[in-house]
């Protein structure tokens, strides 16, 4: 049985450092190796790359201590020790001659049976390998993470010429199961499917950019989450990249593909070439298509006619403005690509052209249009795939257009067309369970899309088998085997009223209907907390009766969750603060994605938890100092592990790498733990911290409102805070109950509504999205 004890990460660069910190994240050890350093440490530059790992924003490791898995050397003295290493890694320079080079020499010295990859961009496996006996290149293949990997889901898989099958299974299943990586299989072509189709994608937009004298704003604004692209837009990205990096995939790509009809898009237009030889190539040099200026650093952007830098301006759009307040994101597409004006213009002949080129690049680049949308999704974070997307617009809308723009569609997709397809996928449910279909451009017919262990997709389940009730904030879905999942969808699953009538009703199906409950959704995140608007509203209008009815209401859901008949399971991932927090907190136990970023953050708008999250860090800390600094400073995990050091997830909590896994593996722990469950019941015998307890903690924020770092307002938060860690005025050692702790709660939250301060906060919150200091 094929094992990973050990992996050899080969150079310390951003490539391999941030891989060999990934490693350590899944919490497998690492030898990095490097050139050999002159000076007494042989090691500084593998060393140095480990420390450039850690001080990234954000940083590639889960935490700081994470890092102790990593031990620096240098390709002189160290490389004898990949003997010891199952999995090679090399991901030095992209030079053909220097990898080349590192591999002979770990040839001579690998253990057998080790994997060993490259970490190549775009140099043909075949090129690298060439000359190597066939023992070497039984185990060589193509591992290519996409930068910064522990963020990026992307792992392309690319078999060399001779590799062993079974290798590519075992890593393909080792990065998705260990690594929580989506592996896409490649062919070995110039950039592989990523890269290629990103460059065409980073091409069109510079294009039509130039070709309707567009503002870079103009195309950021377009080219963002209004089309289900990052933040980062298009040349927001280009800047982190580097427009340096930018130009040497471009060359080697154009270099690489002379066959290839849309090749010279590739080529980088003048103005771009002016900008890396004046070194103005991005962030790494303070300027690129942005810099910052002055003492306030206010952001100017480039005019790319003039290469003179102004203040940023906002593009103005009205469609833009329209088409955000469409939630369904197809809707919106269709809207935005449709329209008469140079938003609908420019969109269109982006859109058009990327469609074109990935239509042809199926049968070189990938056989399947599945890899190249699974690609473009997982490497570029994408919200749909160029055949997702061109779904969404409508296949034959779009294909229509073309042809009345007098543009000559692919054979294959003429052919598509002659048989009567309609879209590039297709459900085909069978006895209430999700299968899809896609069609196969080669052949011309559909296909079964293969289904994949493990993974839960609540949206096909829905679409197969309904639900087994619903409203406007959740739903209550039947995902198999006894399991009831909770969905909530809110915008930003916001919990209110909704969500919790859900609550009363899926803990009123157990144990009669079902053995479990999962909390689970498919949304941004886990859940942002409370619905700050009603919840102002109502305090602005002195609803206090009602306010206080919806806060308690919110607590005896908190508590069905926790004494439920049988077990509910929160299957945490992105964000969980607040109210979101309150019901990781409370359920029986989570499964959470290792990128979970778990807070109770109320005291940002002038309150304090009130639906148990004070009772329950009083539960897990024996020390009420620790939850006072721990909620008072609203700290918030920079992952699943830290969520656990923060005391949000205990040490029976499950992780989950793959984010794709957590709604499968959640309903798993669901049914083992439900096996031996037995319920508890609400405790009477929690020790309070009492009046000793609450003078610690006031002293502590005094000290802080004295010294200055806290405001008058943030002093009185605090006292409200700690009144309830404490568990009122009372002696140190006294008995309080659960009720007890959440009556002091909501009695506090209740109070702090009314203040004119925490009101303040809560509006700047909603309409500035950060906290107020007043």
């Amino acid at each position: 049985m094929r094992s990973i004890q050990r992996v050899a990460v080969l150079g310390s660069g951003t490539m391999g450092s941030r891989i060999a910190a990934h490693f350590s994240n899944a919490g497998i050890p690492v030898i990095l190796l490097d050139l050999a350093a002159d000076g007494p440490d042989r090691n500084a530059l593998a060393r140095k790359g480990v420390e450039n790992a850690l001080k990234q924003k954000p940083t590639a490791f889960f935490v700081p201590e994470d890092t102790c898995l990593i031990q620096p050397g240098n390709f002189e003295d160290d490389l004898e020790d990949i003997r010891s290493c199952q999995w090679v890694i090399e991901a030095v320079t992209e030079n053909l001659d220097i990898k080349r080079e590192i591999w002979g020499k770990v040839d001579a010295c690998r253990a057998p049976g080790a994997i060993l990859s490259t970490n190549t961009s775009g140099i043909p496996l075949a090129r690298i390998s060439q000359g190597f006996d066939s023992g070497f290149q039984r185990q060589f293949l193509g591992a290519h993470f996409f930068n910064p990997p522990r963020y990026l889901h992307l792992l392309e898989v690319i078999p060399g010429p001779q590799t062993d099958p079974e290798i590519l299974r075992f890593v393909t299943e080792f990065a998705e199961k260990a690594l929580g990586k989506g592996a896409v299989r490649c062919k070995d072509t110039p950039n592989f499917i990523a890269n290629r189709i990103g460059s065409f994608f980073g091409s069109a937009i510079v294009r039509t950019m130039m070709e309707g004298s567009y503002t870079i704003e103009e195309v950021d604004a377009l080219t963002g989450p209004l089309i289900g692209l990052p933040k980062s837009a298009s040349f927001r990205l280009f800047d982190i990249i580097g427009l340096d990096v930018w130009a040497f995939v471009a060359q080697n790509l154009y270099d690489a593909v002379p066959g290839d009809p849309w090749r010279e898009w590739f080529v980088l237009p003048p103005f771009l070439q002016t900008m890396i030889e004046k070194g103005w190539i991005g962030q790494k040099s303070g300027q690129g298509f942005y810099k910052r200026v002055g003492p306030d650093k206010q952001i100017h952007a480039i005019d790319w006619n003039t290469l003179e830098y102004h203040p940023l301006r906002k593009a103005a759009f009205e469609s833009i403005d329209a088409a955000r307040l469409i939630p369904n994101f197809g809707e919106r597409m269709r809207k935005l690509t449709g329209g008469k004006d140079r938003a609908g213009s420019f969109l269109w002949n982006v859109l058009k052209n990327v469609f074109l080129y990935s239509a042809e690049m199926v049968g070189e680049i990938s056989d399947r249009i599945v890899e190249i949308d699974r690609a473009m999704r997982w490497g570029y974070g994408h919200k749909l795939g160029p055949f997702e997307l061109w779904d969404a617009l409508g296949f034959n809308d779009v294909a229509e257009r073309m042809l009345a723009e007098k543009t000559t569609l692919p054979e294959s997709i003429q052919r598509m067309r002659a048989e009567g397809a309609t879209s590039f996928y297709r459900p085909a449910d069978r006895l209430d369970f999700p299968h899809t279909e896609y069609f196969d451009l080669a052949a011309a017919l559909y296909q079964p899309l293969e289904t994949r262990p493990g993974v839960i997709v609540l949206s096909e389940l829905k679409r197969a088998r309904g639900v087994v009730e619903k409203n406007a904030g959740a739903s209550l879905i039947d995902i198999g085997d006894g399991v009831l999942c909770l969905e909530f969808h809110s915008k930003m699953n916001a919990i209110g009223e909704d969500a919790l009538r859900m609550i009363d009703k899926a803990t009123q199906l157990l144990p009669e209907r079902f053995d479990a409950i999962v909390i689970a959704n498919e949304g941004e995140n886990f859940s942002v907390g409370a619905n700050l608007v009603l919840l102002l509203t109502a305090a602005q209008a002195g609803e206090f009766d009602e306010l206080e009815q919806t806060i308690d209401h919110f607590q005896q859901c908190m508590l069905r969750i926790k004494y439920a008949p049988r077990p509910v399971i929160a299957s945490v991932f992105s964000r969980a603060l607040g109210g979101g927090c309150e019901v990781v907190l409370q359920s029986h136990a989570a499964q959470a994605s290792a990128e979970s970023y778990i807070g109770l953050v109320e005291v940002g708008v002038g309150l304090i938890p009130a639906a148990g999250g004070c009772k329950e860090m009083t539960l897990r800390f024996h020390d009420p100092m620790t939850a006072f600094e721990t909620i008072g400073q609203a700290k918030v995990s920079g992952s699943a592990v830290e969520a656990r050091q923060l005391g949000f997830l205990q040490a029976t909590d499950r992780i989950s790498m793959n984010p794709e896994l957590l709604i499968g593996d959640a309903k798993q722990l669901a049914l083992q733990i439900s096996r031996s469950y037995r319920p508890g019941s609400p405790r009477s015998d929690i020790p309070a911290g009492g009046d000793p307890a609450y003078a610690k903690m006031r002293l502590a924020a005094w000290s802080l409102r004295e010294s200055g770092m806290i405001s008058d307002h943030d002093f009185t938060v605090g006292e409200k805070l700690a009144f309830v860690l404490s568990g009122g005025r009372v002696t140190k050692g006294s008995l309080v109950s659960e009720q007890n702790l959440l009556d002091l709660e909501r009695e506090a939250f209740l109070s702090l509504c009314g203040m004119p301060k925490t009101q303040g906060r809560i509006q700047y919150m909603l309409k500035n999205g950060k906290p107020l200091r007043n």
